[in-house]
């Protein structure tokens, strides 16, 4: 099992949004972590399974203390809170300034984030929404850990070449420098437009030509749908019927073309995962309700009707 990171390079392109549809559609048990140095928005935005606010205290900022003396992947569910749909999180931290408690203890993090799918107990992809980054983000020292970064980008002409600029920078930091397309290295760096469903297409190649001529090593892995409808609604801040939304439906085209090619690789135990590549499907796994969406409990994945809750965030 595996850990993906999800950030962006400037801008506000939907980290968030799509953190919380990809956790939210995932085939298999995920738990969403919000690792953005800058301060996590589901505690303000989002309803605990309790039907109340989610506990600011309990999340990033309480799992500090119990890092600095080392990190059990398992002690990772001390710290997480379901939300009212049931999707587990690792709520963020409140400001930016208590980031500064994390010093040091992003690769502890990174460690125990990519080993809990190996768990015994309580085994789990993590999802991290890892916001907004640059060469001197502290979070960007988890990336090592992870089988897949992916950068989010909208497609004006500035975000691609920005998007372009920072896998390039990334290939360097994460792999020693510039790569060709069929000279990958892990992590795998991928991109995700947000893009109108209409124009995708074309769009894709333009931007998987660009990437290539840049020795990115990065491609564009899928596109999710700009949907301002469906980011209210799985905000909670609008009803209607989530999974038919076009936002919902791309996430869940996105999650399973990720694990069509790389789900085989990520079933090998974190320890001794090597190259992430090759195909194949993995079956569901863990206790959680795989798939299920926010603010609709008990639904298994493909079947979530009636109205969100409030459990996601658009950032």
């Amino acid at each position: 099992m595996a850990l993906i990171v999800l950030a962006a390079d400037k801008g506000s392109p939907g980290v968030t949004t799509a953190a919380v549809a990809l956790a939210a559609v995932w085939p298999r048990r995920a738990l969403l972590a919000e690792t953005d140095p800058a301060g996590g928005d589901l505690v303000y935005r989002s309803a605990a399974a309790h039907g109340g606010m989610l506990n600011p205290n309990t999340g990033m900022l309480s799992i500090a203390a119990t890092a600095r003396r080392g990190l059990v992947p398992d002690q990772l569910w001390d710290h997480v809170q379901p939300l009212s749909g049931g999707l587990e999180v690792l709520v963020g931290l409140g400001i930016a300034e208590q980031a500064a408690g994390l010093a040091g203890l992003w690769p502890t993090l990174g460690s125990a984030f990519a080993q809990l799918g190996d768990s015994p107990n309580a085994p789990a992809d993590v999802i991290a929404d890892c916001g907004r980054i640059s060469g001197d983000t502290s979070v960007v020292e988890l990336f090592p850990h992870a089988a897949l970064v992916l950068l989010i980008s909208r497609t004006e002409p500035e975000a691609i070449a920005r998007v372009r600029d920072r896998a390039a920078a990334l290939s360097t930091k994460l792999h020693g420098g510039p790569r060709g397309a069929g000279s990958l290295g892990t992590p795998l760096i991928g991109v995700v437009l947000i893009a109108d469903p209409n124009n995708s297409g074309k769009l894709v190649n333009q931007v998987n030509d660009m990437l290539v001529h840049a020795q990115t090593g990065a491609r564009v892995v899928g596109t999710l749908a700009e949907d301002p409808a469906g980011a209210e609604q799985l905000a909670g801040r609008k009803r209607g019927r989530l999974d038919k939304s076009m936002l919902i439906r791309s996430a869940r085209k996105v999650t399973s073309d990720l694990y069509q090619q790389y789900g085989a690789a990520w079933a090998v135990p974190s320890q001794v995962q090597g190259q992430v590549q090759g195909q194949g499907q993995v079956q569901n796994q863990g206790h959680q309700v795989p798939g299920q969406m926010p603010g609709q409990p008990g639904q298994q994945p493909g079947h979530a009707g009636g109205h969100p809750g409030h459990a996601g965030a658009g950032r």
